[in-house]
């Protein structure tokens, strides 16, 4: 007999296995991980695996982060090229516009070929003709300005207007006449949008629009700055039309004041202006 021979099967005579008693057999606790070279024990319970949600916990804000930055810059680029809000400061467009309203700009308005009309209501830079040029400020304070007022929350620059186009290139605009009424190419010319109780103007005038340029008007005319009061400046109040921003299009706050604009029939009746031009040169004068 090989004395050296391994059993294969258990020995019937060996004494069986004691039981397992639970309360004192570590083993109960975890598992032997096969393939380890020293048998290691892997936990049976999630919550002790560490910087599970912290790895999920940074890149979550990481992607808001991202995602609001993204968002800021597409309304930038929005306003800049598209529509701008606007915040009104004043009174000079009421009742049309009231203080606080927020006035959506569409810049593309006339991109493409066509110009402001009679009774539009734009928003201009008004550098050159109602403002005289003014030097540079701090570029950091300005840029920070520019877009808190593109995204509507704060008000335009001190350069920016808003008003009604009364007359474009090649227009003769009077008044007033025995009615008190403006006229434009010789037809008179009803206002319905005017601030009640307010007379069309207070001091008479009569000029001719330049090519290129337009005569602009507040709805509320005893409380608006525009092209009356500039006849004695350089461009005599007229405001290039290369300087306008865009065309009013809505009023989207505050809520019960939502309001698409829509060119008013006030000037449908107006022909246009003479192809050799009027026999008059402008004249008029300027109101304090």
């Amino acid at each position: 007999m090989d004395t050296e021979a391994q059993h294969t099967e258990r020995d019937p005579s060996s004494p069986a296995d004691p039981p397992v008693d639970p309360a004192t057999d570590d083993g109960s606790r975890s598992v032997r991980v096969p393939g380890t070279p020293d048998g290691g024990t892997s936990s049976e319970d999630p919550e002790e695996t560490p910087g599970d949600d912290s790895a999920e916990r940074g890149p979550s804000w990481l992607r808001t982060g991202l995602t609001g930055a993204a968002c800021v810059v597409l309304l930038l680029l929005v306003s800049h090229f598209v529509a701008q809000p606007f915040l009104i400061p004043s009174r000079s467009m009421e009742p049309t516009l009231q203080v606080g309203d927020r006035l959506l700009v569409n810049k593309l308005a006339y991109r493409f070929g066509s110009e402001p009309a009679r009774g539009d209501v734009v928003v201009f830079d008004g550098t050159g003709s109602f403002v005289p040029e003014q030097p540079a400020g701090n570029p950091v304070t300005g840029l920070l300005h520019d877009a808190a007022a593109a995204l509507g929350l704060a008000a335009p620059d001190e350069t920016d207007f808003v008003k009604r186009v009364v007359g474009t290139g090649g227009d003769r605009v009077v008044c007033c006449d025995a009615d008190g009424r403006i006229s434009v190419n010789g037809t008179r010319v009803e206002e319905p949008y005017l601030a009640p109780g307010d007379r069309p103007s207070d001091v008479p005038f009569d000029i001719v629009v330049p090519p290129g340029t337009l005569w602009v008007m507040g709805d509320h005319r005893s409380q608006s700055s525009d092209s009356r009061d500039h006849l004695g400046s350089p461009g005599g109040g007229m405001v290039p039309v290369d300087r306008v921003v865009g065309r009013a299009a809505w009023i989207v706050w505050p809520v019960n004041r939502w309001t698409a604009f829509e060119r008013p029939g006030a000037y449908d009746s107006v022909p246009a202006p003479p192809a050799a031009g009027h026999p008059t040169g402008p004249r008029g004068s300027g109101h304090g």
